[in-house]
């Protein structure tokens, strides 16, 4: 009766076996595959992460450096990113920034570079994560090259010069 369920079904049993072994053999290239699309997913996203990152961090050191170059103002740096957003200073509305931005690494809010007398001169991410960018930065940011982690890129109107990507 065995060999009868075999002639039924037309396949015999090493046929059988060789099948059940190519259907696990494809789930592993299939897995293996799924792996580097993930993983390219992932470093795609970083990447995407860093150039917000970028472009945040010097729309901020921007808003700082205009922020204390106001003309009839004594030097004087923001407490917080809602100063760049709107001038407390004046009863008027003033703007530096759009929004006050989130770091887009961590997605919280952005360590603060402290300024004398009071208040930031700059901002960097709270993230410890290895950037992927290691080389090819703007001029102001070459400070940049080879630092191990986010919190070292510092977006800053350093009160000596203009530029932004010291230390």
């Amino acid at each position: 009766m065995g060999s009868r369920s075999n002639r039924c079904s037309g396949q015999r049993p090493a046929q059988q076996g060789f099948a059940y072994l190519w259907a696990l053999m494809m789930v592993l290239v299939m897995g293996i595959y799924l792996g580097a699309v993930g993983e390219a997913w992932q470093t795609r996203m970083l990447r995407a992460k860093e150039e917000q990152l970028m472009r945040q961090g010097d729309e901020i050191r921007v808003a700082i450096k205009r922020y204390t170059e106001q003309q009839g103002q004594q030097m004087q740096y923001p407490k917080t990113l809602d100063d760049l957003v709107q001038d407390p200073r004046v009863p008027f509305p003033r703007h530096f920034l759009r929004r006050p931005y989130k770091d887009p690494i961590t997605d919280e809010d952005w360590g603060y570079i402290a300024a004398p007398g009071g208040g930031f001169m700059g901002v960097y991410s709270k993230s410890r994560q290895r950037p992927l960018k290691q080389a090819n930065f703007p001029t102001q940011y070459v400070g940049f090259i080879d630092k191990q982690t986010y919190d070292e890129w510092k977006f800053a109107h350093w009160p000596t010069n203009n530029g932004g990507g010291r230390k």
